[in-house]
């Protein structure tokens, strides 16, 4: 027991000793730190807005701990970057302690304000030390001035609202937003625009867009085109397609390429009744909440939108929405959505030639079809209404993707309700048919499903890039109908396509 009781103290005066220790010795560091990159490359980032956070890791290879006398910016206080070191921020830090093989995380933001000029490199060193022991790392920005178009606030500070819906009760559903002026009303591509809140263009006006325009919009952001006015998107074919520099671009506002394939990143364009005569041609439309919704008026006297040579994909809900509209579209491709890709709502009038319908969403569950038709709506309180289906016809298209079943149909029994597939390939499982509606489904009945290829192997490039362009093992090569392709003779990259034409949006051919 005595000599128990003894180890026992013993081991507290040890513990008690190395407890009254103060501070460890810290060797200073003499110039050989090790880092994780050797440059700091903060992606691009528009004047004015913050850049992601970007990680640097420092590391002490040797046995001994040591103390970094100086870290911080070469531009110090004055510089834009933004450093923060082990949990504290600044711009300088003094004498820095790290642990014998251990390392230290040093993250770097930015915010840079540019003046008179189309693009800049933003440049600073973060420094390690100072005299013969210094180490450098460079920081590097390409910072892009724009046009920024946003809300003005009143004298409370509060943003300007716009109405850009009505909910189920009739009331007017509002958000920061503003209207486009007179000066503001013609998109060029000397400068890209971004957009804070939602750019109404007013009724009367018409918003137009030059080839190669490019269009940012910021979180919850949008455009929302009021009745008698129009947008005319004036796109071009590009020679070079991963610049696009004739297309017109609407995306959102994160550059970085992190960012590149995120859905959800800003509202999307809505097309409100009684907007009409809308054109669009040559646009690439991405990562918006719905792409584009077009609510056309119950007459349908005259196009809500014709689109053509478009591509509109990576929506987390729709890509294309119209609401009893008047859709008119050739060499569409409308790709992979959280929901529908093209979602036909309650009647209208649609008309779809050689387009690709395609989704591939591997995001999260998608509870519906890639190409979802109906003509009644419910109205929030168990009861429905419809409107007539004045046709919904679908010529050299490719209806496609990763589900089980990729078009809906949806008839109240009561209004029109008429469609057409001619020459058309509709992936479906047709053990799966809806029984209550199985008549819209016959896709023997050479009327209504007339020369279509059902569940035909679509072979696209890279669905997960949204690439629809066809391979050679497509089943949808040389089978469309050659009258409805000589109507569109060249395709969306510009390939003519009249003597065996392909389904979709893409003519085959092979790559050099």
């Amino acid at each position: 027991m005595r000599q128990y009781l003894m180890t026992i103290a013993l081991l507290a005066l040890f513990i008690s000793t190395g407890s009254c220790r103060k501070d460890f010795e810290y060797a200073p560091s003499y110039g050989n730190l090790e880092f994780s990159k050797d440059t700091v490359f903060l992606d691009t980032i528009f004047s004015n807005i913050g850049s992601s956070t970007y990680s640097l890791k420092v590391y002490n290879r040797s046995k001994d701990d040591i103390s970094i006398p100086f870290i911080g910016l070469k531009q110090g206080e004055t510089s834009s970057y933004r450093l923060n070191v082990d949990g504290v921020a600044g711009k300088t830090f003094s004498d820095i302690p790290l642990m014998a093989q251990d390392s230290l995380y040093i993250f770097i933001e930015t915010t840079v304000t540019l003046q008179n000029t189309n693009q800049f490199l933003y440049t600073d060193i973060l420094q390690f030390d100072q005299g013969n022991n210094s180490q450098q790392i460079p920081l590097v920005t390409l910072v892009q001035d724009a046009i920024f178009l946003y809300p003005n606030r009143n004298s409370k500070g509060e943003k300007e609202m716009v109405v850009i819906d009505v909910d189920a009760d009739g009331n007017n559903i509002s958000a920061p937003g503003f209207e486009l002026k007179n000066d503001q009303l013609h998109f060029t591509n000397e400068k890209p625009y971004v957009i804070y809140g939602f750019a109404v263009v007013p009724s009367e006006q018409q918003l137009i867009l030059d080839p190669g325009a490019r269009v940012f919009f910021h979180q919850n952001s949008g455009m929302a085109v009021r009745p008698k006015a129009s947008l005319k998107v004036n796109g071009a074919l590009s020679s070079d397609q991963e610049l696009l520099e004739n297309e017109v671009i609407f995306e959102g506002d994160r550059l970085e390429p992190e960012y590149g394939n995120v859905a959800g990143q800003w509202q999307g364009i809505r097309l409100e009744e009684g907007s009409s005569s809308n054109t669009i041609n040559y646009l690439t439309l991405k990562n918006a909440t719905v792409g584009i919704f077009a609510q056309g008026e119950s007459s349908l006297s005259s196009p809500t939108l014709t689109i053509e040579n478009s591509q509109i994909y990576n929506s987390s809900k729709i890509n294309l929405w119209g609401k009893t509209a008047y859709i008119e579209a050739k060499n569409l491709v409308v790709g992979s959505a959280g929901n529908s890709s093209l979602y036909c709502n309650l009647g209208g009038s649609y008309s779809f030639t050689q387009t690709t319908i395609a989704n591939y969403w591997t995001e999260s569950f998608r509870p519906n079809a890639a190409l979802t038709i109906n003509n009644f709506e419910p109205d929030g309180q168990n009861n429905s209404y419809g409107a007539d289906l004045i046709k919904a016809d679908f010529k050299n298209c490719i209806i496609d993707g990763n589900g089980d079943f990729e078009i809906s149909h949806g008839s109240n029994g009561s209004n029109a309700y008429n469609f057409l597939f001619s020459s058309c390939l509709i992936t479906v499982n047709e053990n799966n048919i809806p029984s209550k509606s199985g008549e819209l489904y016959q896709f023997e009945d050479d009327i209504t499903y007339k020369n279509s290829l059902i569940n035909g192997l679509t072979e696209f490039e890279d669905t997960q890039k949204n690439n629809f362009r066809l391979t050679s093992t497509s089943e949808a090569l040389n089978i469309g109908d050659k009258i409805d392709a000589l109507a569109i003779p060249l395709d969306i990259l510009g390939t003519e396509r009249t003597e065996s034409p392909d389904l979709g949006a893409y003519e085959f051919f092979e790559l050099d």
